[in-house]
């Protein structure tokens, strides 16, 4: 009976732990997220903690969600407006990320995303589907309470569902690949030099997207780079850089976004993330699910060749056993 009771404390601790390094991860990103705020301080165009919160769940599963919402308190309590909109803000932070996870649970979605059905789901269902349940909670609220006229609305609510969204999209891979990211020991000396010039030629991009030159599209050929030679564990980075920069370039009113208003600015920011973020996913899963279907065929032909070589063995013996065991004619 005490063995039991300490296994159980245990395993409570452990849930407690990782419900504080949830809530600890949510409010960093939060942080992050919050120095390129462009609505009242507290909608920003790319939302990382919805990211982190739904890799958080479908890692950990549904009992981490009081983490999720600790960490969502202690962002929101510093912003207001009133202690009744803070719990309904959180509320909204809260389920969204859940319904997400249990939309994803619904579609049988995969944690390796090796499947292009994987990346389609988590675009579709984790990241517009899902979101709209913070974007509506959180907006709604601050028009209940005042802070926003009813004319500001949709365009928050724009503001707020992408930025959550492209959080999803951005840092969700991300997030999940880190778990099974191995070193490559038995990578090639050209293959590290190829990874090192895909680096390189990321901050070089970086540098033009934030410059006032606009010349964001180049950002794609990187993208179709780190995807077909790397897979989604080169794609989901390189997007994750990509969007990181041209949000900077955003918030400077640098480039394509020079010259025009906070509404238009977040439109082309958005439609640009979103863009990114789908090529990236979808190219990096359609490439590993390639990859992952030339290694089962080489399998199935390793399989065969070796079936075929035992049948092909069995045949020969029964052919060799009667003039091995024929005795002497018999006299005449």
């Amino acid at each position: 009976m005490s063995v039991a009771r300490h296994a159980g404390a245990r395993r409570g601790a452990a849930v407690a732990l990782e419900i504080c390094a949830v809530a600890a991860l949510y409010w960093g990103s939060a942080e992050i997220g919050l120095l390129q705020q462009q609505v009242r301080g507290q909608v920003t165009p790319m939302w990382p903690p919805s990211g982190i919160a739904l890799a958080s769940l479908l890692l950990r599963g549904p009992r981490i969600w009081p983490g999720i919402a600790l960490g969502a308190f202690l962002v929101n309590i510093s912003l207001g407006p009133s202690f009744l909109a803070v719990l309904a803000i959180v509320a909204g932070n809260t389920l969204a990320p859940v319904c997400s996870y249990a939309l994803l649970r619904r579609a049988r979605f995969r944690r390796e995303m090796n499947r292009l059905r994987d990346a389609l789901a988590l675009i579709f269902l984790g990241a517009f589907t899902g979101m709209l349940v913070s974007a509506t909670v959180g907006t709604g609220t601050l028009v209940l309470t005042g802070v926003l006229d009813t004319s500001d609305f949709w365009p928050t609510w724009s503001v707020w569902w992408t930025g959550d969204a492209v959080g999803v999209l951005a840092v969700t891979p991300v997030v999940l690949l880190l778990r099974s990211a191995r070193w490559p020991r038995d990578a090639p000396p050209y293959r590290w030099a190829e990874g090192i010039l895909l680096l390189a030629a990321t901050v070089c991009i970086g540098f033009v997207e934030t410059s006032t030159t606009p010349l964001l599209f180049l950002g794609f050929p990187l993208l179709v780079w780190a995807a077909f030679r790397f897979g989604l564990a080169g794609a989901a980075p390189c997007a994750l850089a990509v969007s990181t920069f041209a949000i900077i370039a955003a918030a400077q009113n640098a480039g394509p976004f020079a010259g025009h208003d906070l509404f238009t600015n977040m439109i082309t920011l958005q439609a640009f993330n979103g863009s990114v973020s789908l090529t990236a996913l979808l190219l990096g899963a359609a490439v590993n699910e390639r990859a992952q279907t030339e290694r089962e065929i080489a399998l199935a032909c390793g399989q065969l060749a070796e079936m075929v070589t035992r049948i092909a063995a069995s045949d020969r013996r029964p052919a060799l056993g009667p003039e091995m065991t024929k005795g002497p004619a018999p006299p005449k």
